[in-house]
């Protein structure tokens, strides 16, 4: 994690100090406000990552999926604006070498993905989504937890 990520989480009104959550079937590490994100979910019999919830109704996914089919972040993303799903728009996207952010709204909610398409055959993804009447809780905080996103 960046200096910047950590300070900006640090330095936020919203929490003191932030958790990290460490994959170990992927190795996909993400930090994040455990005073805001409280409700561990169980981890799935596959352990592909964790879940957790905050008590407003918000969520936060720290995973990892093999890239069995030789994903790209271009193809990704392009795959997700062409998404005809109900309830799903993408409003945002970025493209990197080895990422790729979305950010839109699914359910009626605001989300915010970032993957990592690794060298090691593994995509790790961090995905929040929250209520829209919570965006300016929520938003400064999306950065700082896509950022920390990692694999070990």
């Amino acid at each position: 994690m960046t200096m910047a990520a950590l300070a900006a989480i640090a330095g936020s009104s919203a929490f003191a100090a932030p958790s990290t959550y460490v994959n170990e079937r992927f190795g996909t590490v993400c930090t994040f406000p455990d005073e805001i994100f409280t409700d561990r979910q169980p981890e799935p019999e596959n352990g592909d990552g964790q879940v957790w919830l905050s008590a407003d109704g918000a969520s936060l996914t720290c995973s990892g999926i093999l890239n069995v089919d030789d994903d790209t972040p271009k193809g990704f993303v392009a795959d997700e604006k062409a998404s005809k799903e109900p309830g799903y728009t993408v409003t945002y996207s970025k493209i990197g070498k080895n990422w790729a952010v979305l950010s839109g709204m699914k359910d009626g909610k605001i989300f915010y993905e970032r993957r990592l398409f690794g060298w090691d055959g593994v995509i790790r993804t961090v995905w929040i989504d929250y209520p829209p009447d919570l965006k300016s809780k929520y938003d400064p905080l999306v950065g700082a937890i896509a950022g920390s996103l990692k694999g070990q």
